[in-house]
């Protein structure tokens, strides 16, 4: 379990898995109540990926009288029979199986987190059957629903790093093909709430964080083992998978027709050479940075979540020091790199 506590009950550091995911569902007030107000059940199409069963769990504390679905194809073994453990009702099923999917509950609430990014090259047709073929899918069966879909902040072009950010109104033109098959997943939502006016909301995230992965941990791991740290991007927005699934929770309160975007993250530019010395200085290491920063960046601006939501609980400088001290103690790495530094859409 976490160590002694400071501010609001938030943990100095963490010495297993379980105390991590116990912390990032501990629900908010402000969840809480925004989901006693929520009208039927909710389901989680895809809930099986990194941040699916975290998000079903805490919807499950935050609603413990809704029930909660979770569906997928359940491959990771043990994963189904941990995400009932924690009170879900799980549904094995493949989305892009029209018989499986028609076949599938219809509570009032529906949020969609099926996708495929990494292996996007060489396999380009599967992920635009994930990205675009399945959301067209998802939309018609759920035409009744409301919805709350993942999308992601590469729909933007990169924008200059003074910009502040790219505002959920700026047209989006991505590099590379990945990046391009999630603006095709936007247009099926959209398309599908316009023609049958169904609400949603498309959640531009901005890479969550976990002690196991995300931008933070690959940085942190990099200057452990001395490997270089490509600054070439040299800037990202990050946020707490606790505070991230929060939002996406009370987003399910603000779906519009058609659906309308809306960005989740730090609102912060944090800088990649400022997380790589922060790294050094915490292990006594001199980080290999390489390259030089470039103009521009894939940055957001959270002006519109703040106003929504409040400001985010955990800060970037906390998510280091958590993270330091995991990979200090040899804590597991999910094994899933973000390629951060890529700046040519290929994944």
């Amino acid at each position: 379990m976490p160590n002694t506590q400071i501010m609001d009950d938030i943990p100095v550091s963490f010495m297993e898995e379980d105390a991590i995911e116990e912390f990032m569902t501990r629900p908010c007030k402000a969840l809480i109540d925004d989901l006693a107000e929520l009208e039927g059940d909710i389901m989680i199409l895809g809930v099986g990926g990194k941040m699916g069963p975290t998000l079903a769990r805490l919807a499950k504390r935050a609603a413990p009288n809704k029930t909660v679905f979770g569906v997928a194809r359940f491959t990771e073994t043990g994963l189904q029979e941990k995400i009932e453990n924690w009170g879900i009702k799980t549904v094995k099923a493949d989305l892009l199986d029209t018989v499986a999917l028609n076949n599938l509950p219809k509570p009032k609430n529906i949020v969609f987190m099926a996708g495929r990014k990494f292996g996007s090259t060489g396999s380009e047709e599967l992920t635009w059957a994930a990205n675009v073929l399945c959301p067209a899918l998802v939309a018609e069966a759920f035409r009744d629903q409301r919805v709350v879909v993942f999308s992601t902040a590469c729909v933007y072009p990169f924008v200059p790093v003074a910009s502040g950010g790219a505002k959920e109104d700026l047209s989006l033109d991505p590099p590379g093909e990945y990046a391009q098959s999630c603006v095709g997943r936007e247009r099926m939502f959209q398309y599908f709430s316009n023609k049958y006016a169904t609400p949603g909301c498309l959640i531009r995230l901005s890479y969550a964080i976990d002690l196991r992965y995300g931008v933070l941990f690959d940085v942190g791991d990099a200057v452990f083992r001395g490997n270089e740290i490509d600054v070439s991007t040299g800037y990202a927005n990050v946020i707490w998978q606790g505070d991230a699934n929060t939002q996406i929770l009370r987003a399910l309160r603000h779906c519009g027709v058609p659906s309308t975007p809306l960005n989740i993250s730090g609102a912060e530019a944090t800088s990649i050479r400022w997380v790589a010395e922060a790294f050094g200085k915490r292990f006594d290491k001199t980080p290999k940075i390489t390259g030089s920063e470039a103009t521009t960046a894939w940055l957001v601006n959270t002006e519109k979540a703040s106003e929504l939501f409040g400001e985010v609980k955990v800060p970037v400088d906390l998510m280091i020091d958590w993270i330091a001290d995991w990979i200090m103690n040899g804590g597991r790495s999910l094994g899933k790199p973000t390629h951060f530094e890529a700046r040519d859409g290929a994944y």
